[in-house]
């Protein structure tokens, strides 16, 4: 099974597609596709004012807030405070959104798949053991609170809190070992 380290320190800050702020990208498919033409897309943003985010038609995406304390999301109207005991929203690119940041910036992780090609699914994961569903093309793994150790195939990665180990689908159990909580996100073909 293929799977590889991508470090949050060598991250690359880009603007955001409504120039409102930066985002870094974690991986995307295909490989050097943009926003217009990606398949999936994991990336990590730095929110440090209030604002509108952009619209992304035909995009499944979900927010997840992974450092400071926190945003509420207006997505047509219905508020949608998150922080660090509901850190996530799964919401449709289509809608109008903005942001209000609860107390300071913050970081968050956004996930997002093109309806009718791709769907994806985040869970929240601790030391132990964890197994993809059968259909997961690529999973990504990211520690929050501190260290982790992921064993696969008998090779231990250890990361850092916010790295991001992405690996091919496997019906392998993969083990976990370290600090608080990691977020895993399972990407699968979305077939009608």
């Amino acid at each position: 099974m293929r799977s590889r380290v991508i470090r949050n320190d060598d991250l690359v800050r880009v603007p955001w597609k409504n120039g409102g702020g930066t985002t870094a990208e974690v991986a995307a498919f295909p490989e050097g596709s943009t926003f217009e033409t990606f398949g999936w897309r994991i990336s990590m943003a730095d929110v440090a004012s209030d604002g509108p985010f952009s619209l992304f038609p035909g995009i499944d995406r979900t927010l997840i807030v992974v450092e400071g304390d926190g945003i509420e999301l207006d997505v047509e109207g219905i508020a949608y405070p998150l922080d660090r005991a509901s850190p996530k929203l799964s919401f449709s690119g289509d809608d109008i959104t903005t942001g209000r940041l609860l107390s300071g910036p913050i970081r968050d992780l956004n996930v997002m798949t093109r309806r009718g090609q791709f769907r994806h699914r985040t869970r929240f994961v601790e030391s132990g053991v964890a197994l993809l569903a059968e259909e997961t093309d690529v999973a990504f793994l990211v520690p929050l609170d501190g260290p982790f150790d992921v064993t696969l195939d008998s090779t231990i990665h250890s990361l850092e809190a916010l790295d991001t180990l992405m690996l091919d689908a496997t019906q392998e159990l993969i083990l976990l070992s370290g600090t608080g909580r990691a977020i895993l996100i399972e990407i699968a073909p979305d077939h009608p």
